[in-house]
């Protein structure tokens, strides 16, 4: 069980410079999806963080930088807790390495232990830094639904009979006014979402504001997203279903979780808020 008191988050940092694995914090998945229904936690997924502020000294102690792109099967036994991951990542600053292979071994080593399955790591060179350019998701945008919202807690009820059973349609529907907050910290966590689905024609005003409910709800991202993925497999029951959402960049790390019945990859898509 993960001591919350333990948890870097929060707390006055001491900023290391020298290469420190042992900064990397896990949380167990299991102690937020004890929280959902297990008929629905049956999902592909992958949580994928980009960091925009690596570094580290060549042999001859010359700064070298890249952004890297770190893939986490949502089949891991834990997460790692965001602010210790920036501080891992900072130990790198002050340490020499022979070369950008040696550093990203020395991350899949270090995050693939962490997290208790592989991680898959790419580092971008600045020659490289344009696979990086901003795009945009897919799909039809329901934010602009004539709905009026009084109630900013979390409510699933919202999505009871949200759905058209005598309609089945194949649609993609994306949102940018999710937003919420750090588990341990409150702080607000913004993103995009976007939900691929084929089953029963969800309403879109009633969609809407379900995800607006989040808007004080304190969860990590990654559970956040598979608290969408079994609310809407419950109340919805689409046949296929993903999930995917885009979280705004803090400190140097944006994390971007995805949760699928059906689809088994999905593309790395920079958003313009991150």
């Amino acid at each position: 069980m993960t001591v919350v008191t333990e948890n870097p988050l929060g707390k006055p940092t001491l900023y290391i410079s020298q290469y420190s694995p042992e900064l990397l914090f896990p949380i167990p998945r299991s102690e937020k999806r004890d929280e959902l229904d297990s008929r629905f936690l049956q999902f592909n997924g992958e949580d994928v963080w980009n960091a925009y502020e690596i570094s580290w000294l060549n042999p001859k102690g010359l700064p070298q930088v890249a952004i890297a792109e770190f893939r986490v099967s949502a089949g891991s036994e834990f997460i790692v807790e965001s602010k210790s991951f920036k501080l891992y990542l900072n130990s790198f600053n002050q340490t020499s390495f022979e070369s950008s292979e040696k550093v990203a071994a020395i991350l899949t080593t270090d995050l693939s232990r962490a997290t208790g399955k592989p991680v898959s790591v790419k580092l971008c060179s600045p020659q490289e830094f344009d696979l990086f350019a901003v795009s945009e998701f897919n799909g039809e945008l329901i934010d602009h639904q004539d709905i009026e919202i009084d109630n900013y807690d979390y409510q699933p009820e919202l999505l009871i009979n949200a759905c058209r059973p005598d309609s089945l349609v194949e649609e993609t529907l994306v949102s940018h006014l999710l937003k919420s907050n750090c588990l341990i910290t409150s702080q607000p966590d913004w993103a995009s979402i976007q939900i691929r689905y084929f089953g029963p024609q969800i309403d879109r005003a009633k969609l809407l504001a379900y995800l607006v409910s989040f808007r004080s709800h304190n969860e990590f991202h990654e559970q956040c997203v598979e608290r969408i993925f079994c609310d809407l497999k419950k109340f919805c029951e689409p046949q296929k279903l993903s999930v995917y959402a885009r979280y705004t960049r803090r400190g140097g790390l944006d994390i971007n979780p995805w949760r699928s019945d059906f689809e088994v990859k999905m593309t790395n898509t920079r958003l313009a808020r991150q």
